[in-house]
């Protein structure tokens, strides 16, 4: 275990406002315990799995309960102490710690990152350290390319130096730096490992310092070596195709991105300070919450790991993430003075639901007095109309397909199992959470074009696409070996059952479904299949969410 000396100098006592499983010190008769648990109620069962969460007013914790069990070989139960792993929920510490870097001078957040990091290509245009925090970059997530190399996370022991090497490899971006937002885990690794090269302490060591020690977060270090024991840490679990609990745990050292051990109270001290500024200072506190600005001039929702944004009208600033089974969610409604986190370490959990269901309880009539006019609550439409819109559509950024299903008079993205768009005009859907999409004028007999925007996606353009269904012979063209340096892979395209299959170096693969012309997708990846002068394909490229049009050369 790490030595720590703050925590050895530390009243034993500082800070904690909770020692007990499952208790709390709210005012009796605050929030009636009974609702509380029922929010709970899939996660109680101590034959698994479960949640810790904690609840703060104006900054001090009221309340800490827990549920299921951190360690099913032991029969150990989860705690208020215990320690989870909040995944990307770390992202708002990585910033803070390269923002302190910032306030002390060591570093300006406008610097080429190419400063701290020769080994990065030259993409023409400059990466700054401030795109970094706001996913703005356009590097394409090293983990995602991983994983089109054959090695996903969780399956390899993956270091800095893995994470450093796939994005020193990559000769091109997502897009040209600040044009768009795309998250990308590169750009917080990138960030632990800057701050490293410019103090000469370790990530943990510099964030014990500045960040964990002087908030009195004793239980919070980041996860650095994995083979490290960590006392009172839950095991992550999900359910197996066999029905049963298995284990899942996220058996890397990379950090910054996620990778960060701590407890439900620890995560209320940390983010208490967003609000007080004990640590930073004022300037601090306005960095944090300083929202990504596009080349374009438009502001994104993504601070310095954190997305500002409302939920049911009201303010709220929060992040949420899973490593392994671990899952996690930390928010904030700065203007009512409560913040809630939760951590779970079974894989099936959904943290932000089940924080927001604890901080409506809390917000009570705030939500449904501040929320009647800012919820889309639809207008009605011929069915028929809607129905004329669905079909398949491209991302003209990425190439990506994208369907959408008509649903009554509602539009779900991502066909019937996607989520749903509720319509506010003839060509016009949306949903509570800032996703919508306008449909442009259609020419006669076709679909239109329409512009897509999310909380952190502006002005996405999506065109709609044909039904494509190739004849063997189409099917021949594709046929061959296909090699990308930048993802240290070879893929073989072969033509089994009537069907295009795409192989790994094992002859490990499975059918693509033809989605628009030269385009089919498979999981979620669409692949694209280039031609050149005489209309022979030549290469092939790649998108998925967060890697966009890697390239692959024809070999043979």
């Amino acid at each position: 275990m790490k030595t720590r000396l703050w925590a050895l100098i530390l009243p034993l006592a500082a800070g904690l406002a909770c020692s007990q499983a499952n208790s709390g010190d709210a005012p009796e008769g605050t929030v009636d315990l009974a609702s509380l648990d029922a929010v709970f109620s899939d996660f109680s069962d101590p034959d698994g799995p479960g949640c810790a969460f904690a609840v703060s007013r104006d900054g001090q914790q009221v309340m800490a309960r827990a549920y299921g069990m951190a360690n099913l070989e032991w029969d150990i139960p989860n705690t208020p102490e215990t320690v989870f792993e909040p995944g990307s929920v770390s992202k708002q510490f990585t910033a803070a710690a390269t923002i302190l870097l910032a306030l002390d001078g060591r570093i300006d957040l406008d610097d080429d990152i190419r400063e701290y990091f020769p080994e990065m290509p030259d993409y023409g245009e400059p990466i700054t350290v401030r795109m970094l925090v706001h996913h703005t970059s356009g590097l394409r997530d090293w983990g995602s390319v991983a994983g089109i190399e054959g090695w996903a996370r969780t399956t390899r022991i993956h270091t800095h130096k893995h994470a450093l090497d796939i994005a020193s490899r990559q000769q091109a971006l997502n897009y040209e730096p600040g044009l768009y937002y795309s998250y990308t885990n590169t750009g917080y690794n990138l960030q632990a490992m800057l701050v490293e090269r410019v103090t000469g302490q370790t990530f943990d060591e510099f964030s014990q310092e500045r960040i964990f020690g002087p908030l009195g977060m004793t239980k919070t270090q980041w996860r650095d070596d994995f083979t490290e024991i960590v006392e009172e840490r839950s095991v992550g679990y999900r359910r197996g195709a066999d029905g049963e609990w298995h284990m899942l745990m996220p058996f890397e050292n990379v950090h910054g991105n996620g990778g960060l051990l701590t407890t439900v109270g620890d995560l209320l001290r940390f983010t208490r300070n967003l609000d007080t500024g004990e640590v930073g200072g004022p300037e601090f506190i306005r960095l944090m919450h300083e929202q990504g600005t596009l080349t374009s001039g438009r502001q994104i929702s993504y601070a310095g790991g954190l997305f500002v944004g409302e939920y049911r009208g009201v303010r709220e600033v929060q992040h949420s993430g899973g490593t392994a089974a671990y899952r996690g969610f930390l928010t904030r409604f700065p203007d009512h003075g409560v913040a809630v986190s939760v951590m779970c370490n079974v894989g099936e959990a959904n943290p932000g639901g089940l924080a927001r269901g604890v901080a409506e309880l809390y917000l009570g009539d705030a939500i449904s007095e501040e929320s009647d006019d800012d919820d889309p609550a639809g207008v009605e439409v011929d069915p028929a109309r809607v129905a004329a819109l669905a079909g398949g559509y491209r991302d003209t950024r990425t190439g990506q397909f994208m369907e959408l299903a008509a649903d009554g008079p509602s539009l779900r993205v991502g066909g019937m199992q996607g989520f749903q768009l509720a319509a506010m005009s003839e060509t016009e859907f949306g949903s509570p959470d800032g996703i919508s999409i306008a449909f442009e004028a259609a020419a006669e007999g076709g679909r239109p074009a329409a512009i897509m925007n999310t909380p952190v996606a502006v002005d996405v353009r999506i065109e709609p696409v044909g039904e494509f269904s190739p004849t063997a012979a189409d099917l021949a063209d594709y046929v061959g070996t296909y090699r990308s340096d930048e993802a240290e892979v070879t893929y073989w395209v072969e033509v089994e059952d009537g069907s295009l299959v795409l192989k790994d170096r094992y002859g490990d693969g499975e059918a693509l479904e033809p989605v628009y012309p030269d385009a089919f997708t498979q999981g979620g990846t669409t692949y694209i299949f280039h031609r050149g002068d005489g209309g022979r394909v030549t290469e092939a490229s790649l998108s998925q969410g967060r890697v966009w049009d890697l390239r692959f050369d024809r070999v043979r």
